[in-house]
This record gives C-alpha cells, structure tokens and sequence, in this order.
C-alpha cells in the first residue's frame, strides 16, 4: 500500500480538470492511479498560499502517515500585494522538513511564469515573472537541501503550449495534468520508486465547446479577474512603477536579475 498525500492549492486541487459528477480530479490523483496499491488524500485548498499549507494542511497530512506527498505552492503568493519570498522560504522548508521526518518521499515543482500565459503587458507581466522566479529560487533551494523528487515546469518545453491550459490561462487542463503526472511518474521511476502503470497523456474526455469556454469566462472567469484586481493589479502597477523610476535614474537598472544567492542555487 502507498500512501499518497497532495498539498497546495487549486493546481493541485485539480482545477482545469473536472470529472462529470466527481468534481476535480488533477495531476495528484492521475499520478496516485500509477502507484503500487495507492491510497490517495488531496489536501490542496483553491487560493492556498504557502502559510496556509503549513498551518492548515501539513497536519492533516502528518497524522495520515504518507510515503509520498507533494508540495505544490507559491502562484497564490505571487498574487498578493504583501509577497514575501522569505516567508514562502520559511514555510515550505517547515512543510518538507516534518512530511520527510515523518518518512515520506516529497515531490516539489518549479512554477512557470503566469504572465507569460496571461498575456499581461510587459510593464506588468515583468514584476510577475520576477516574482516567479523568486519562487523558483526558493523551490531550487529546498530541493537541492532535501533532495525532493523536483520537475521543473517552468523549463519545459511544452508548457507554454496553449492546449494544456485551461480558458483562465492559469490553471492546466486536461492534457495539462496529465502532462505533469507524467513528469512526476517518470522521476519517481528514475529515482528508483517501484511503480505501476504511466498515466496515458491522451485526454479521456472531449475540450469543452467554445460556448462552454465563453460560459465559463462570463459566469466564473470574470468574478475571479475583478477579486484578483483588487489585490494584483495595484501590487503590479506600483512595482512597474519603481521599476521605471529605477531606468530613469544614471545607474538604474531596470531590469535587476534574481540575487546572487538565487542564482547559485538555480537548478536549470
């Protein structure tokens, strides 16, 4: 028996990829169909920030007992106004350091950059991607010091393919989920863990319709935009804003890269 336990947020939830009458399923639970005699728990709440994760799913994760679990964070961060990467840092490290004491195997994951699949205008989409990479910097980091099972999305090839994501540009679809249960399934493979079958990476169900996509986007998409503006956007808006002030001034780099101590612990 292998107990799988996910920890995270909508990504992992299993957003993007919904099973008529069973709600979400996701990566997690594809990944869980190829290991020996699973047991699976998805603990992953929508809008979970990383301080979330620590407070209100690692002790429920602890007290199931897992060989394997995840620790998928750090979009939801990235999207508030008060990002903080050392938090994150404090967090995750709290999260890896208790599931691996507690003898489970733990899977991490590099994020890619939201603003590349939102399509923001540079002076927004570069603040994000700064952001992302800090998470990057951080997630490198733990995996490097833990030795986490670590898929690196964000250099990927195909995850800049428009047909894995879903219509909020945000979260995977179907194909998406499948494509990074399969990362995870074939390092795990690589690392030696007995395993069972390879998640298919052919969808078992149809895209939504375009009408279901217009739908969605009016019903849902619209509300999620309006919720996240009153946060991001103004967070975005003032760090495009320091950002031009500094390429205004002799010296100003406006364009800084991640600190020195994030690009030694990068893993590309």
């Amino acid at each position: 028996m292998t107990t799988f336990v996910a920890l995270g947020d909508s990504i992992t939830l299993g957003m993007g990829d919904p099973v008529a009458g069973r709600g979400w399923r996701g990566w997690a639970a594809l990944l869980a169909g190829g290991l020996p005699d699973p047991v699976f728990h998805n603990l992953a709440v929508s809008g979970a920030q990383s301080a979330d994760v620590e407070r209100d799913q690692l002790p429920r994760a602890l007290a199931l007992r897992p060989e394997l679990a995840s620790v998928i964070v750090g979009v939801n961060d990235t999207l508030r106004g008060g990002f903080d990467p050392a938090r994150l840092r404090a967090s995750v490290t709290a999260v890896v350091t208790a599931l691996q004491e507690a003898g489970a195997v733990v899977l991490t994951m590099r994020l890619p950059d939201p603003g590349r699949m939102l399509r923001l205008p540079a002076c927004l989409a570069r603040p994000l991607a700064r952001r992302a990479s800090e998470v990057n910097a951080v997630m490198d980091e733990i995996a490097a010091r833990f030795g986490t099972i670590h898929f690196d999305a964000a250099g990927d090839p195909e995850t800049y393919d428009r047909r894995i994501w879903s219509a909020d540009r945000l979260h995977p679809n179907e194909r998406g989920h499948r494509l990074i249960a399969i990362r995870f399934h074939d390092l795990l493979a690589a690392a030696g863990h007995p395993l069972g079958t390879r998640p298919c990476p052919e969808p078992s169900s149809p895209p939504p319709a375009h009408w279901q996509v217009l739908c969605w986007m009016a019903t849902k998409g619209i509300a999620w935009v309006l919720r996240r503006s009153r946060d991001l956007l103004p967070a975005l808006v003032a760090l495009a804003a320091r950002e031009w002030w500094a390429g205004t001034r002799p010296g100003g780099d406006p364009h800084p890269g991640p600190p020195p101590a994030a690009q030694a612990t990068a893993l590309r």
